[in-house]
């Protein structure tokens, strides 16, 4: 017998749009939870009319990245209808879910005071750009604007390059995770204690948080971690890409275990008696002079060829292109590409989602069009088709 997926039973509003929220309700969606995607009326989430790839008119590729498995609803959250039906809907669900600006959520009617009286054990989760209890709660945010802030920049890229951005929305996907696992950690709470609460996160918060150990070393010592050349790790070399006849190669000699494997594995068992070389600290002070000798070496032969020689005997990988990353027949393999049948393809190909769940990957369904679940989300909900014609009448739906 199949096992039922870990939140089927669950429901989840979410005011959501762009990137950040939906990639983490997308994460509820995947594992079981009917998430209502509550959009405005005739537009929708603005991420439906991102480019340069569509399926139909106002219906993009760049949607369906993070909205599959879930349900679309239009629904007028400022009228006074459209806040019956959210109360209707809040009566039985699980948690409400936006990303709107920080200042939005009270003046919609979103937070945990306003809906407890509906449902005492409802979670509220919040994602905005800086919180809604400061200062900032009124300013629009984005990732590029968060990497900015929070160092990101400085420490990305080549010493000599200008601020360097990473090349995703990195900080979207951290925040709308870390969303997630507060809602997940709420919700345990909430069917234990029958009383939900307010789950916050902004993204500045996340991308701060994400600086991790440079931000420890700075704020005990006072050192400032720089860019290395070569994507280099700061403080363990050889740990860098080196050129190879046709690319680049990455090699990681992290333990002082590997160092003796990667100079065995190219031939070259000299290299572990140069005295320039003999522990991690010469290795780390001598990084330019090593980084040479390797570069020789690495030079002689394709990335192929030095992949094959250290795969499996230490940390290694080839520098690919986007299109060779996800040409790789290794994803196949595993089962990271999964094809899903949407009105306007049958056969559209999207990720899966990296959690397992008894060895198997999570099912996948198409993004919704917009609006496509609306009527039977209100049916659903209780209301008649004389009131449901009325809501579509006045643009409430």
């Amino acid at each position: 017998m199949t096992r039922k997926l870990p939140l089927e039973g669950y429901r989840i509003l979410s005011a959501e749009q762009y990137g950040a929220g939906p990639y983490g309700t997308m994460f509820l969606a995947q594992m079981g939870a009917e998430v209502i995607k509550i959009e405005p009326p005739k537009a929708g989430d603005t991420a439906r009319a991102v480019g340069p790839h569509y399926l139909r008119k106002g219906e993009s590729l760049y949607f369906q990245s993070f909205n599959l498995n879930k349900r679309s609803l239009t629904l007028d959250l400022n009228s006074v209808e459209g806040k019956q039906i959210l109360h209707r809907l809040a009566a039985s669900s699980h948690a409400v879910v936006n990303n709107l600006r920080g200042d939005l959520p009270v003046k919609i009617g979103l937070t945990y005071a306003q809906l407890k009286n509906v449902n005492p054990a409802l979670v509220c989760a919040h994602l905005s750009a800086y919180g809604r209890d400061n200062e900032r709660a009124r300013w629009p945010g984005y990732d590029y604007l968060m990497q900015a802030e929070a160092g990101w920049l400085s420490l990305t890229g080549e010493p000599d390059a200008p601020p360097t951005r990473a090349g995703l929305s990195l900080v979207d996907f951290m925040t709308g995770t870390i969303m997630t696992i507060g809602l997940l950690g709420a919700l345990v709470d909430a069917q234990r204690s029958g009383v939900g609460r307010d789950v916050d996160v902004d993204l500045l918060s996340t991308a701060i948080h994400q600086t991790s150990y440079p931000a420890v070393w700075y704020l005990n010592e006072g050192d400032v971690t720089e860019r290395v050349e070569r994507s280099a790790h700061p403080s363990v070399t050889p740990s860098q890409m080196f050129r190879a006849a046709d690319g680049w190669v990455f090699v990681m000699a992290q333990l002082p275990k590997f160092w003796d494997v990667l100079v065995d594995r190219i031939g070259h068992a000299e290299l572990a008696a140069d005295r320039r070389f003999g522990t991690p600290a010469d290795r780390l002070a001598n990084r330019d002079v090593l980084t040479v000798i390797l570069d020789g070496i690495f030079s002689e032969q394709p990335v192929a060829h030095w992949v094959e020689r250290l795969a499996g005997h230490m940390p290694v990988s080839p520098v690919y292109g986007l299109d060779q990353a996800l040409d790789n027949p290794y994803l196949q393999e595993t089962g990271m590409i999964d094809t899903v049948s949407h009105p306007d393809r049958d056969a559209l190909r999207v990720l899966a989602n990296p959690i397992r769940m008894d060895g198997k990957r999570l099912p996948n369904r198409a993004a919704p069009l917009l609006g496509a679940d609306s009527e039977a989300v209100l049916a659903e909900a209780g209301f008649n088709a004389d009131e449901i014609g009325s809501f579509k009448a006045k643009g409430v739906i």
